[in-house]
Formats: structure tokens, C-alpha cells, sequence
């Protein structure tokens, strides 16, 4: 059963639907869904607005819209590692060198999805079978809010709870996850490509369904119900 994230979305304050990332046999339980136009370079992220009027983005491996997005979540290359690592380092300026992006390359992985279609857009809790992360799209005050539950039940010899990966923000919603059955978090939407998507003061907070689980158990003993927390939200509201 998905955990019920009420008492934190209402704690934090965050009003947006939290983002599901699905790897499902059929589409229809998503519905109602979009997807991008056939051969149209469209951003995951593009699809923000529709999110927020609660539709979902249908993804396959013959659909997928931008060619990092191709890459990232389908394991399907638009262009050979010479032209994207002369594109991400001599157009882009993303790497000081063309050595130092190859070796991003080798250190990175991609995604092979395990059904036909990828779906992200607000939580089916029905769907949970086949969640595989949760998004919140949060501004800075709930960020750090987040930050701090995320290493609320986590010592130093743990892997890191949260992360902050250079990467795709398609990317930051699945793939800079060495192992989704661990608790973790990662910051992201920091993607500049992507950022004009999205309001200036929203970033990304993605968590595996572990993580999800300890964020949402969180509970009167924890920082959210203490003066802290409390203070900074007069703060904002003076």
C-alpha cells in the first residue's frame, strides 16, 4: 500500500501534486494522458502545466520527445557518443574537456524500462506496483525541509541519503540512482536546459519508494512539528 503523504505535504505546505515516475504494462490506468508529437523535440519537463492539471506523459521507446530523454529513460541513441559528447562539451560548454564528459559517460547509466510504457505525471496509488520514484517539486524553504527529513533516519556509515547529481533533469527522475531499493533522494531540476520549464523558485526533490516511505512517517517527534520549522514559517508569513 503507497504511504499516505497528507500530514507532510500539509507540514510543508506543498500544494503541487507530488510526481510520480512509472514503469507500467498498459497506459490506460493513467489516464488522461499526453505525449509528445511524433518527431518533436519536447522537454519531459514541458509537460509541467499538464502535470498540474493532474495528466500524466506517455513515454515509449518509440515516443519519447527529447533525444535526452530517448537516452536517459529508454536506452535509445539518437546520435553517436562522439556527436553528443562534441554537442553536451563544445555547443553546450557542459565539461571543461571532451576527456572529462566521456568519463560522465562511463560512469552514468541508463534506463531499460521493464514494461512498454513510462509515465510520469501525479501519484496513482492504485499504480503502485509500478512507481518507481516520487518527485516533489518544492521551492527552497520546503527543499531544505526535505533535505532534512531525508537524513532524519540516517547515519554517517549509511549511503548518502541525498544527493546532487550533474545531470539531465529527465535523468534526475530515474536514472542517478545506483539502486532504487535503497533509501535515497536526489536534488534536482538543476538542469539549465530544462529550468525554463518550471518557476524560478520550484526545484525538484526526487526519492525512491524507501525514502517516500520514511519521509511520510515522519511524525510529531521530528523537526516538522517543532519550533525550527515553525519559525521559519512565520518568518515567511510576516
Amino acid at each position: 500500500m503507497q504511504p499516505d503523504p497528507g500530514r507532510l505535504l500539509n507540514a510543508l505546505g506543498i500544494l503541487t501534486p507530488l510526481i510520480g515516475c512509472y514503469d507500467a504494462p498498459e497506459a490506460h490506468p493513467f489516464v488522461p494522458l499526453v505525449a509528445s508529437l511524433p518527431d518533436r523535440m519536447t522537454c519531459v519537463f514541458a509537460f509541467y502545466e499538464h502535470w498540474l492539471k493532474g495528466e500524466t506523459l506517455h513515454i515509449t521507446r518509440e515516443n519519447f520527445g527529447c533525444a535526452g530523454a530517448g537516452r536517459a529513460l529508454c536506452s535509445v541513441n539518437m546520435r553517436s557518443r562522439a556527436d553528443l559528447v562534441k554537442f553536451l562539451v563544445d555547443a553546450e560548454g557542459l565539461r571543461a574537456s571532451h576527456s572529462l564528459m566521456e568519463a560522465w559517460l562511463d560512469h552514468g547509466q541508463t534506463y531499460r524500462p521493464e514494461h512498454p510504457n513510462l509515465l510520469i505525471g501525479p501519484l496513482k496509488p492504485d499504480q503502485d506496483a509500478y512507481l518507481k520514484t516520487v518527485t516533489f517539486l518544492a521551492n527552497p524553504d520546503q527543499l531544505s525541509a526535505l533535505v532534512t527529513g531525508a537524513n532524519y533516519h540516517h547515519g554517517p556509515a549509511d549511503p548518502a541519503p541525498v544527493i546532487a547529481p550533474f545531470g539531465a533533469g529527465c535523468m534526475q527522475l530515474l536514472t542517478v540512482f545506483a539502486d532504487l531499493a535503497i533509501s535515497q533522494a536526489a536534488i534536482g531540476a538543476t538542469d539549465i536546459a530544462m529550468r525554463q520549464h518550471l518557476p524560478p523558485d520550484i526545484v525538484a526533490f526526487t526519492v525512491t519508494k524507501p525514502m517516500f516511505a520514511e519521509l511520510c512517517a515522519l511524525d510529531e517527534k521530528s523537526f516538522l512539528f517543532k519550533p525550527f520549522w515553525k519559525r521559519l514559517i512565520k518568518a515567511r508569513q510576516a
